[in-house]
């Protein structure tokens, strides 16, 4: 199984092609997306870099064992299992066949509609207006291929589905307002289908289709134009006029470092504001977060995952927090139960590099409970610390515990492997979702 780091800047849809795929494959992959892992126009620019990647682009994906690629469709392919490429010729020719489409098809006018409205390109009305024909074209294709299927290749997700719906993202998001997607119903369907599944939402979050059709923005446009150099001083240039001749040559063939070469859809993004880490003050800790998930998500919960729990958890650098539903009277069938947990944790995807969580029901339609244990870094309540963050805690009770007591030993056993007394619950184990 494929296992290495894939280099780009934040919420790059290109890279968001490769995450997905190995949330389907199980590949491990660590997104360095940010300082001291990456910082985007200063790591891509070094020669260690460079030498793996020439053209110092991203995303760029280098395995633990050394193998390295560029191109995000070659990243996601490698990243993939056979399900997703295809598991006989001729499917797998089918999805390079939709592969190719969304390159050649979906991109080029995608980009000239959406870029404006970005305000990373100038708008021009004539090639908006033929984007719009241009794309009318590919979703009448789309639509009527799915008419009569879910998914664009056999009856599940595969990479052609991850390519297309990436590269539509932005489409729908920003410009394909309801009356312009209204005769594309099966499109519409496949893309939302595709956006809620559970792999696409831990990498892209909520996503919510635009209401109103994005015009061109003059102001961002212009804010988002490289400033232009002031010219030198008077002072300077007379000094540099006095220096010898052979000098001024020397200094003409200085060349200044190059702008980083980035298409528009990559400039926007990587310009995009970064929120602040609220964790960057704290030391780096000896608990790796990813590690532990795949061990609880791989292995035997009772005789590996708490065991590497324990030994390596940090108690100094992450805390465990008790959480309590404060409204159990409100709780009527279970399955609805379920969706209170499942939607808060949709809503905390930005959450999730972080922190650990297993919640549980306990009893039955109609008297029922919900609690559970969460794991956050730092010794602070996690919620409040970003404005991205602050979902739907405020409806739970929450009791920081201490990690070396046995009550709090007990309850990590009980909640993340799903069984025991639950003493303090009362109430009989129904099921439980895990935030990871």
């Amino acid at each position: 199984m494929a296992a290495g780091t894939l280099y780009s800047y934040p919420e790059n849809w290109r890279a968001f092609k490769a995450q997905i795929a190995a949330q389907y494959s199980g590949a491990r992959l660590k997104v360095a997306s940010s300082s001291p892992a990456f910082t985007f126009g200063q790591t891509n620019r070094t020669p260690a870099f460079l030498s793996n990647f020439p053209l110092g682009k991203v995303p760029a994906y280098q395995g633990d064992d050394g193998f390295c690629l560029f191109e995000s469709n070659a990243i996601a392919h490698y990243l993939s299992n056979e399900a997703l490429r295809g598991a006989t010729p001729q499917a797998a020719a089918q999805v390079l066949q939709w592969v190719s489409f969304t390159d050649s098809e979906i991109i080029p006018p995608a980009s000239a509609w959406v870029f404006p409205t970005l305000g990373i390109m100038q708008f021009n009305k004539q090639a908006t207006e033929q984007a719009k024909e241009d794309m009318k074209k590919v979703l009448t294709v789309l639509n009527q291929h799915l008419s009569t299927r879910t998914f664009l290749v056999g009856e599940r997700i595969s990479l052609a589905d991850i390519t297309a719906a990436c590269s539509m993202l932005w489409l729908y998001k920003q410009v394909l307002e309801p009356s312009f997607r209204q005769p594309y119903p099966n499109v519409t369907r496949w893309f939302v289908t595709c956006v809620n599944q559970p792999q696409f939402k831990a990498v892209l979050g909520e996503v919510k289709l635009c209401d109103k059709m994005a015009q061109f923005d003059a102001k961002k446009f212009a804010e988002m134009q490289p400033k232009k150099e002031s010219p030198p001083k008077k002072e300077k240039a007379a000094k540099e006029a006095a220096k010898p001749q052979e000098k001024k040559e020397k200094k003409k063939e200085e060349k200044k470092p190059e702008p980083e070469d980035l298409d528009e859809c990559d400039a926007v993004l990587a310009a995009e504001p970064k929120a602040k880490d609220p964790y960057a003050h704290l030391p780096k800790s000896t608990f790796v977060m990813d590690e532990f998930k795949r061990k609880y998500s791989n292995e035997d919960t009772l005789k590996v995952a708490l065991p590497h729990f324990w030994e390596h958890f940090d108690k100094e650098g992450y805390s465990i927090w008790y959480s309590q539903y404060k409204f159990p009277e409100e709780l009527t069938l279970a399955f609805k139960s379920c969706n209170l947990i499942t939607g808060m944790f949709q809503r905390l995807d930005k959450l999730r590099k972080t922190a650990f969580a297993s919640i549980c029901l306990f009893g039955t339609n109609n008297d029922s409970s919900i609690s559970g244990l969460w794991v956050f870094r730092g010794q602070e309540l996690a919620f409040p610390l970003s404005p991205d963050w602050q979902i739907d805690y405020e409806s739970y009770d929450w009791r920081k515990l201490d990690c070396d007591s046995e009550e709090c030993k007990t309850m990590v056993k009980e909640y993340f492997a799903w069984e025991g007394e639950f003493k303090h619950v009362g109430k009989p184990f129904n099921q439980g979702k895990i935030f990871k």
